[in-house]
């Protein structure tokens, strides 16, 4: 059975949207808290070059940001707000999210001196900040389409043919992408010296959420909005499922294919990981698209991705300070110091034999603890807006 064809103005929220929401959530909160050394490869990111499940996290939730944009906007305009009205609240959320960063990233005692301006949420602040001012001007695809291959181009041609200074061009005198030798990392480091992601004490290196690589990072989600203006369109279920299918095998055949020569990196946000990653994005909503969508298949398995997603910053920043105060709750046991997260984790998930058993029960078990709050919200019909 398919749903009746939607006019291209009509407003529909879309429930399997908000289960790919939480689940993108749920997933980041166990990566970020994968049980330490012992976890399996897939639950890390990978060295430099290449890819991991758990690199898909994020621009999964970039791209999910960019869908929303086009659906959140529209049902906000079609209720009557005006587009300076949605302008004044895009600015305002998105200086709201980039504090929000700032907060966690100092939690708990804000060492000003070297506190990282960078961060996850910093990036969802720019991006969401220029992709939703972009849509507001221009909401046609044609000019998504554009901006979408200016920015992978050019950051391709950045990163490619702009020599780094003191250290010359990469592909010639120095490696292409180099992890300390490229043009990113050097811009990082004059901008913010001692105050990045890999801040060591002798020298500042980099950082994964740059700025720009946030150049890459607004085509992530100019891909999350054209496939939105693809659902909004006037077609059938049946046809909007085969085109996400479609747009999934596009953009991994053209990511991998230009990672032969643009390799696939999560912390440069290469042009050819914004494609691959798109690509994977595609998959799990197509997937979840055909079956809330089209089979009709809403209770049950849904619930917990729905209240992961009904509050979903909230329930990330709660994750990101969380072991904050655990991990400074510190006292005395078995004659050693410890903290609360290193206690638990020693006795009680040590004792599974296999380690990355352990880190992944550890992880499971973080999430979980979670959920607690995200389900109360919930019950209590409280949605939390940033």
């Amino acid at each position: 059975m398919t749903n009746p064809a939607q006019s291209p103005t009509a407003v529909q929220r879309l429930l399997s949207l908000d289960v790919l929401r939480g689940v993108t959530i749920a997933f980041m909160i166990m990566v970020n808290n994968n049980g330490g050394s012992g976890s399996w490869g897939f639950m890390n990111h990978a060295q430099w070059n290449g890819l991991t499940p758990t690199d898909l996290v994020f621009p999964t939730f970039l791209f999910v940001a960019g869908v929303s944009v086009v659906f959140a906007f529209e049902a906000r305009l079609a209720r009557g707000a005006t587009r300076a009205q949605l302008t004044r609240h895009t600015v305002q959320r998105a200086a709201i999210l980039f504090l929000l960063g700032l907060v966690t990233n100092g939690f708990p005692f804000f060492v000003l001196t070297h506190l990282r301006i960078y961060g996850v949420l910093q990036r969802i602040a720019i991006c969401y900040l220029v992709v939703g001012l972009f849509y507001l001007w221009d909401r046609s695809a044609a000019s998504k389409i554009a901006v979408l291959a200016g920015t992978l181009i050019g950051y391709w041609l950045l990163v490619r043919w702009v020599p780094v200074p003191g250290a010359g061009l990469p592909g010639r005198d120095i490696p292409f992408l180099d992890p300390d030798l490229n043009l990113v990392a050097w811009l990082d480091r004059h901008l913010f010296p001692f105050h990045l992601y890999e801040d060591w004490t002798t020298h500042n290196l980099r950082d994964p959420e740059g700025l720009l690589s946030d150049i890459p990072a607004v085509g992530t989600v100019l891909l999350g909005v054209l496939t939105a203006l693809w659902l909004r369109g006037r077609r059938t279920a049946t046809a909007k499922a085969l085109g996400l299918a479609a747009g999934c095998v596009a953009c991994l055949a053209a990511g991998y294919l230009w990672s032969i020569w643009f390799p696939l990196n999560k912390k440069m946000w290469t042009s050819s990981y914004v494609l691959v990653a798109a690509g994977w994005s595609l998959a799990v909503l197509t997937l979840v698209y055909w079956a809330v969508e089209l089979r009709g298949w809403r209770k049950g398995w849904t619930w917990p991705w729905l209240v992961f997603g009904s509050n979903a910053i909230v329930i990330y920043m709660f994750s990101e300070l969380l072991p904050g105060v655990l991990g400074n709750i510190r006292f005395t046991a078995d004659g050693r110091k410890t903290d609360v997260l290193m206690y638990t984790f020693n006795h009680v998930f040590a004792h599974i034999p296999d380690p990355g058993w352990a880190a992944f029960a550890f992880s499971i078990t973080f999430t979980a603890f979670c959920f607690v709050p995200a389900w109360i919200l919930y019950r209590q019909r409280i949605f939390i807006k940033v």
